[in-house]
């Protein structure tokens, strides 16, 4: 792939579609604090709650797990297990068979064998684990790494602290492959050693960096970062993003593929071998 053959592909990003959008799990926007959250679709407000809830939006379902605080009440995952499924037996359901979940996580800390209990007994309530919502790193990697699509919340610490969209969080790094229908969302730079298929989505308020192929559709900067880039060891994008500027990969694959990084210039994106790049930067 050579800078010519991306350079008119430039347009406004509200002008653009994700050609993928409809094998792409959706991305959820909602404020970012430091405790489980659910924003009401019509007021904006921020509920949290005790013990294990289940709510309907739209065509999945949010399983939203309690704070993790070390009182005596608080909730053991042997328990927060049980109350699950008491809830997903409970009552009549409001689901139709093979919904998606995505599990409001927050700060409750989640490896990949309590990911897999999770979903196990989401399965049993003919429910399918699809994404983790969490603020807690160790948590995103291990649900990447379980092939469950991740979106991580940065946490406001202070009402004095800067905006968050000015703070990037520690880089994410993932040793998986993102496959179609997969999402990573991270309020920093994220690191993949593996294939992006197509039909994955990666999407990072700093860079994107993937030790393997982009087939899939990568947005850095998404917090508006113009400065921000994208590379790849092969470069066959779906489609890229850099802050407000969308490309496409041009349909004629090259004949050969070079480690590339795509970055934003006045005229739009542009992508040029590593090894060019890093003698002219």
């Amino acid at each position: 792939m050579s800078p010519e053959s991306i350079a008119n592909t430039s347009v406004p990003l509200e002008n653009q579609q994700i050609e993928n959008q409809q094998n792409s799990a959706d991305i959820i926007s909602s404020p970012e604090v430091a405790n489980p959250e659910v924003a009401n679709p019509e007021v904006g407000a921020i509920v949290t709650y005790p013990q294990v809830q289940l709510q309907s939006i739209e065509d999945k379902i949010l399983v939203i797990l309690p704070p993790e605080v070390e009182t005596p009440a608080a909730l053991t995952f042997g328990e927060l297990v049980e109350q699950l499924q008491q809830r997903l037996v409970a009552g009549d359901r409001f689901w139709q068979p093979q919904t998606k979940v995505h599990v409001v996580a927050a700060d409750r800390l989640l490896d990949g064998r309590q990911l897999q209990t999770i979903a196990k007994a989401l399965h049993q309530g003919s429910l399918i684990l699809e994404k983790v919502i969490t603020n807690r790193r160790q948590t995103a990697v291990a649900a990447a790494s379980a092939g469950y699509s991740v979106e991580q919340k940065q946490v406001m610490r202070s009402l004095h602290q800067a905006p968050a969209q000015q703070i990037l969080a520690e880089s994410l790094y993932l040793e998986t492959t993102v496959r179609s229908g997969r999402e990573i969302n991270y309020p920093g730079t994220v690191v993949i050693l593996g294939d992006v298929n197509a039909g994955g989505l990666v999407v990072a308020a700093g860079d994107i960096l993937i030790w393997g192929k982009l087939k899939g559709v990568a947005h850095a900067g998404a917090k508006g970062n113009a400065k921000c880039r994208i590379m790849a060891l092969e470069m066959q994008p779906t489609q890229i993003r850099i802050a407000d500027t969308v490309a496409r990969a041009p349909e004629s694959p090259p004949a050969q593929y070079y480690p590339e990084v795509a970055y934003i210039t006045p005229e739009g994106i542009r992508i040029a071998k590593a090894m060019d790049f890093s003698r002219n930067s």
